[in-house]
């Protein structure tokens, strides 16, 4: 009799600690659908020589938690306003905070230079993507369109996308990110070492 109601209880616990969630939860990288840098041609930190054109690529992989439909882009921004401490973002970093950091540098920030490709993706797709770009680094500040150099990321994100028409005929696509914590995303990307101006 005493086994009998030591099983159950052992029972009851287990079925409690299943309800409460106490088994342990998946890790965000396993629920929300990942952006992995496998490859590229540049290195975290490193230093981009201002005033020059810079040629990037990068191999991603795509790791779908649900369906998404868009564009990822490989984008080298620039910030006048963050930067390199005030954000982590670089391969290995916990990724829900460099998710939310990504999202501050897109929307403080000017592309340099990008490459898209458009994808559809569905609940356990992996997808590879290679995607290469050249990009101009400015010498200065430009105080009239606010695009500077104080701050240089490489960033590989998901977005929509929608084409558009310029006035001299020739058509362009206009991305916008989607929101990290919305969409449930884990974009990617590394920081670079900008010198101070005049140093040598």
């Amino acid at each position: 009799m005493r086994l009998r109601s030591v099983s159950a209880l052992g029972l009851v616990l287990v079925l409690g600690f299943a309800l409460c969630g106490c088994l342990g939860e998946p890790k965000i990288e396993d629920r929300w659908t990942r952006v992995d840098l496998v490859g590229a041609n540049t290195t975290p930190f490193q230093t981009m020589t201002l005033g020059t054109r810079e040629s990037i690529s990068v191999s991603t992989n795509l790791t779908y938690r649900r369906i998404i439909t868009g564009y990822v882009v490989a984008d080298l921004r620039a910030s006048s306003t963050l930067l390199s401490t005030d954000v982590n973002v670089a391969p290995g970093s916990p990724r829900l905070s460099m998710a939310q950091d990504i999202d501050r540098i897109l929307q403080n920030s000017v592309s340099l230079g990008r490459a898209t490709r458009a994808v559809t993706g569905w609940d356990h797709l992996i997808q590879h993507i290679d995607l290469a770009f050249g990009a101009s680094v400015p010498a200065v500040v430009d105080t009239a369109t606010g695009l500077g150099a104080s701050s240089l990321f490489l960033l590989v994100y998901l977005g929509a996308g929608d084409e558009v028409r310029r006035q001299d005929g020739s058509d362009t696509l206009l991305i916008t990110p989607f929101p990290s914590s919305e969409y449930e995303l884990l974009p990617v990307g590394m920081e670079f070492t900008v010198p101070a101006v005049g140093a040598r």
